[in-house]
């Protein structure tokens, strides 16, 4: 799921299917969702994608993006490289890296500075900035686009002469499901 600006009408879901109007959101997935979904979707649309930009996305690219499509939480290059092997898969941690330059050169996948891991990024298909909110308990990222963040940001660097080579906010915190399994549903 993408959050976008609505302008007057409000914030909106995007989703491949869908575009809901916000109220009380539900930007993280449920526990249950069928998550074979997002990830068909995903690689659907990094297919696409790499197709209309004359990209190549190869089997060991196609492995790592499959692998942290499998999960909404964010990865290390080694836990990639963990989880590639445990199918069986012999790469090394240099192919890791490429594989993850690759992707985040063609905006198939975004790095988290303050994790140093790596997430899907869920609105490929334009360039944007990326806001992310990351449970601290059970580690699910979700991307959340803000445009008039976006441009506040991008103002503020201009009016300070501020070059920004990675417009990316991470806020941590607890999602709504891990904030209820604790007791607090917290109205904010």
């Amino acid at each position: 799921m993408v959050i976008a600006d609505g302008g007057d009408s409000g914030e909106k879901i995007v989703t491949d299917r869908h575009v809901i109007n916000l109220g009380r959101v539900r930007i993280f997935p449920d526990p249950g969702h069928d998550h074979e979904h997002c990830e068909s979707a995903i690689m659907a649309r990094a297919a696409a994608k790499c197709q209309q930009s004359g990209a190549r996305l190869t089997e060991q690219r196609r492995l790592v993006l499959q692998t942290l499509a499998r999960s909404h939480c964010s990865m290390g290059a080694y836990d990639i490289l963990d989880k590639l092997r445990e199918q069986g898969e012999r790469l090394t941690p240099v192919a890791i890296y490429r594989q993850l330059d690759f992707l985040m050169d063609q905006g198939l996948v975004h790095r988290l500075s303050s994790l140093n891991a790596f997430v899907v990024c869920l609105g490929p298909e334009e360039g944007h900035g990326s806001q992310f909110l990351i449970c601290t308990s059970c580690g699910v990222v979700a991307e959340v686009r803000n445009d008039p963040m976006d441009r506040s940001i991008l103002d503020r660097a201009d009016q300070a002469g501020f070059e920004i080579t990675q417009p990316v906010v991470e806020v941590m915190g607890l999602c709504r499901h891990c904030r209820d399994q604790a007791g607090g549903d917290h109205e904010g």
